[in-house]
C-alpha cells in the first residue's frame, strides 16, 4: 500500500536530484584529481599545516581507506582523509582536506549549528531508524483512521529531517571556511580556488539532495496519514 499509492511519485524529482549530486560530484572530483596545486602540498600536509594555524593543532590527521570516505569525527576529535586526498597533491584533494579541516575549526571554534547537530544526533539516529518500522506496524494494524504508532513515526522521521536541515549550514560553511583559508594561506592561487570550489559545491549538492529527499518522504508519510482520517 505504501509503495502503490500515488505519493510514490513525490520521490521522482528528489531520486533524480540525487542521481545527478552524485554523478556531479564524482565527476568533479575525478576532473579536479588530476589538477595539481602549485604550491605542491599533499591534502595531509595543508591540513595538518591549517589545523595549527586554526589553533587545532592537536587533532590529528590520519589515512583512511575507500575514496570520498573523508570525514571529521566531533567525538574522537580526529580528521580522517581518504588515500587519494591524504596523499594527493590536486585541487580535489586540496579543497576536500581544507573542508573536513573547517570542520574541525568549527569544532574547536564551538560553532552552534555543529554544537547543535553533534547532541541531536543520537535523537536523529533513532529516529531514523525507527521511523518507518513503526509507521508500517501502525498502518498495517489500523483498519480506521491514524494509529499512534503512526504519529510516533513521523515525529520520529521529522527528527531526522531535522538533522538533515541543520546539516546544511554546518557543511556549507565548513566549504566557505576551506575557500577562505586556502586563498589566505597561499596554498592556492586565484585560478585554482575557483576550482576547488567546483569541488566543494557539488559535494555541498549531494547534501541538498539528500535533505530534499528526507523531505519528500516526511510530507509522503503526512500525506498518506491524513489520507487514514
Amino acid at each position: 500500500m505504501y509503495f502503490g499509492d500515488p505519493t510514490f511519485f513525490l520521490l521522482i524529482p528528489a531520486i533524480l536530484l540525487a542521481l545527478y549530486a552524485q554523478a556531479r560530484v564524482k565527476g568533479t572530483y575525478s576532473r579536479y584529481s588530476r589538477v595539481m596545486a602549485q604550491s605542491g602540498l599533499t591534502g595531509a600536509e595543508a591540513a595538518r599545516s591549517l589545523l595549527n594555524t586554526g589553533g587545532a593543532g592537536d587533532v590529528p590527521v590520519e589515512r583512511i581507506a575507500g575514496q570520498l570516505t573523508d570525514n571529521y569525527d566531533p567525538r574522537k576529535k580526529v580528521l580522517r582523509l581518504s588515500e587519494g586526498v591524504y596523499d594527493g597533491r590536486s585541487l580535489a584533494a586540496l579543497g576536500i582536506a581544507a573542508h573536513e579541516t573547517g570542520h574541525a575549526l568549527q569544532h574547536h571554534n564551538h560553532y552552534a549549528p555543529l554544537q547543535f547537530r553533534n547532541g541531536f544526533f543520537p535523537v536523529a539516529n533513532i529516529g531514523s531508524t525507527l521511523a518507518f518500522p513503526l509507521f508500517f506496524i501502525g498502518l498495517l494494524t489500523s483498519s480506521r483512521g491514524p494509529s499512534i504508532l503512526m504519529d510516533i513515526g513521523i515525529l520520529l522521521f521529522a527528527a531526522a529531517v531535522l538533522f538533515s536541515v541543520v546539516t546544511l549550514p554546518v557543511e556549507f560553511n565548513a566549504s566557505k571556511r576551506a575557500v577562505h583559508i586556502l586563498e589566505t594561506q597561499g596554498m592556492l592561487n586565484g585560478q585554482e580556488i575557483a576550482g576547488a570550489r567546483k569541488v566543494l559545491s557539488a559535494a555541498a549538492l549531494t547534501y541538498v539532495a539528500a535533505t530534499t529527499m528526507a523531505i519528500v518522504h516526511l510530507v509522503r508519510l503526512l500525506m498518506i496519514r491524513g489520507s487514514r482520517d
